[in-house]
């Protein structure tokens, strides 16, 4: 139980709030204090008024105008916080608060204060920029992945890429992707894939986890390792929702490790149904050529005609052979294209079974060629043949034939021939045209025949 002092000894309220005040001042002049804003009030003057709560006490904090115009982000109730300041007391309540230097978001609003810094600066400097951006290879044939040897992530990664292309080459830099030293290690995979030069493509990421647990690809080695990158760079951290700034620096990001794989190859199914489209394409354009120069020939023949029989023979023969020349050139042509292509595919991508199928289409193909062959070899042939059936039938008709057998034809001088003696003068002058050779005859006399000849 407390003594009473002497009278002499007693101190006045004032004084003896000042010497409590002199005491915290003294005893605690600096220091850090973490807790959950409540009560926050900012005045029309600037300064701001709040108190810091946990489990077991609260305690009253002031921050002046001066420093309350620097902070970063804006303090609101329920927001855990680390306040930097010095206690005092508050003379006319006689209750003791925190003089309030520094304030700062604690724990995770900590981590995206410096976050947003770091991004602002990056930003500022260009390595997020849409135009540094570079398209990726579309037919990769070695990726270089950076990521855990023992995640779900590299799993997935390499499922989807050997599926959907069963040769590709792939190339695991085993790197931690959290914890310390985890950026260290990722910028430094990425500058060794970048010396290697044997990839065409890299993909950096890990599986999804918590703002801490992706804060490695947040870290500004690994942002600048990614900018500065010759090779293009696919970013899958985490999943969909889950953002880094390793996202922005990429040349592409992607949504998760598995769409990252998606994206960097395409798929042998769909290759294979275009190269399917390509040879019925090549089929097709061949047999319109053959129809074409089928219709060409056809035409040719029917304007001819049969005037010069001979002629006219010898004349679709010769263009027959040389309209079969240019259908086989244009043919071997084609073919010879579609193999090149086909070859040039499977040398450049390295596709593990296309020699076979190579080989077979190409027998395939040489099948088809030879068909074509015979089929237009054929067809004209059998035009041919029903041409000089033709040739014959108007042989037969030809008047030359029955000349042949003693008759004659009778010319006047205009040419016109002679069919009745009635229209013929005394003393006219004729041409008389045997099988071979011709004869200047006069009329010396007519006389009128009978009917039908006779």
């Amino acid at each position: 139980m407390a003594t009473a002092p002497a009278p002499e000894g007693i101190l006045s309220v004032s004084a003896l709030t000042g010497l409590i005040k002199g005491t915290l001042a003294d005893a605690f002049p600096a220091l850090w204090v973490k807790g959950e804003i409540t009560g926050f009030k900012r005045y029309g003057s600037g300064h701001l008024y709040f108190s810091l709560k946990d489990e077991g006490a609260v305690l009253g904090c002031v921050m002046w105008k001066g420093r309350a115009g620097r902070l970063a982000f804006e303090p609101q109730d329920g927001l855990e916080v680390e306040a930097f300041g010095a206690i005092s007391v508050y003379e006319p309540q006689g209750r003791y608060q925190l003089v309030v230097d520094e304030l700062r978001p604690a724990g995770v609003g900590a981590l995206l204060l410096a976050l947003e810094e770091l991004k602002r600066k990056l930003a500022a400097e260009g390595l997020f920029d849409a135009a540094r951006k570079r398209p990726l290879p579309r037919y990769p044939a070695r990726i270089g992945l950076v990521t855990s040897p023992s995640g779900a992530a590299v799993r997935d990664l390499v499922k989807v890429l050997r599926a959907r292309w069963p040769s590709i080459g792939i190339v695991l830099a085993p790197v931690r992707v959290q914890g310390e030293g985890a950026a260290r290690e990722i910028a430094a995979a990425i500058e060794r894939f970048d010396r290697y030069g044997r990839v065409d493509l890299l993909i950096v990421g890990r599986g999804g986890g918590s703002l801490e647990d992706l804060w490695a690809f947040n870290e500004e080695a690994v942002v600048r390792a990614i900018a500065a990158c010759r090779l293009p760079v696919i970013s899958a951290v985490g999943h969909e929702v889950d953002v880094t700034l390793a996202d922005f620096a990429a040349d592409l990001r992607a949504a998760t490790p598995s769409n990252a794989a998606e994206l960097a190859v395409p798929s042998r199914a769909e290759i294979a149904q275009r190269i399917a489209q390509w040879r019925s394409r090549l089929e097709r354009a061949a047999r319109l050529a053959a129809a074409e120069r089928r219709r060409r020939l056809e035409a040719l023949t029917a304007r001819y005609g049969f005037r010069r029989q001979e002629e006219v023979l010898g004349h679709l023969q010769q263009r027959v052979d040389e309209l079969l020349g240019r259908l086989h050139d244009a043919v071997r042509t084609m073919l010879e294209r579609a193999r090149e292509r086909l070859e040039h595919i499977a040398s450049r991508y390295g596709l593990r079974e296309w020699p076979r199928l190579l080989g077979t289409r190409r027998r395939e193909l040489d099948d088809l060629r030879e068909q074509m062959d015979t089929a237009v070899v054929q067809s004209v042939l059998t035009h041919r043949t029903r041409t000089l059936a033709l040739a014959d039938r108007l042989r037969a008709l030809s008047p030359r034939l029955v000349l042949e057998r003693g008759y004659c034809l009778v010319r006047r001088p205009d040419g016109t021939f002679v069919r009745v003696a009635a229209t013929l003068a005394v003393g006219e002058s004729l041409t008389i045209e045997f099988a071979r050779g011709e004869a200047d005859a006069r009329v010396e006399q007519t006389r009128p025949g009978g009917k039908d000849g006779a």
